[in-house]
């Protein structure tokens, strides 16, 4: 049974926030035939686990910015060389932005070197609470503390 929110929720979206077992991650993605298409590997978006799971949430976001709708998820790897992997790599290799070469070469690097997965909808969606659903920033070590300056600038008397 297919969700109208899901459905609706899924045909305009560009981005989704998929976990598997454990923090979500932002990745781009194609929605194309009920389903959510990802590719995660070398050289593009990483999220841990994906290639090899069987089932991820999915949250996807409204108009407005904010999320709207989580829902569980199988994951079905793409196989290249076949019909279904013609379709959707290279439609999505013309949507990746700052792609080098053609979305031919770009679809067949894929083949061999990442992975392109399909995440179809797999089970009601999860109830909306009370909770934002926000989490503290992950730790990174691009964010280094800094003091700020006494004065942006120096003012120079005459």
């Amino acid at each position: 049974m297919t969700y109208p929110l899901v459905e609706e929720a899924a045909k305009k979206a560009a981005v989704a926030w998929v976990s598997v077992g454990g923090p979500a991650y932002a990745v781009w993605c194609l929605p194309l035939e009920g389903r959510l298409h990802v590719v995660v590997g070398p050289g593009e978006q990483e999220l841990p686990g994906l290639a090899e799971a069987e089932r991820a949430t999915v949250t996807l976001r409204g108009d407005h910015g904010g999320a709207v709708v989580t829902y569980p998820a199988t994951v079905e790897r793409v196989e290249p060389g076949g019909e279904r992997w013609d379709a959707v790599a290279v439609t999505m290799a013309g949507k990746r932005l700052n792609a080098p070469g053609t979305a031919e070469a770009l679809a067949e690097r894929w083949g061999r070197e990442c992975v392109l997965v399909a995440l179809t909808p797999a089970g009601e969606p999860e109830p909306r609470g009370d909770a934002s659903g926000s989490a503290e920033p992950r730790p990174t070590p691009a964010a280094n503390a800094t003091r700020k300056p006494f004065r942006l600038h120096r003012v120079r008397r005459r």
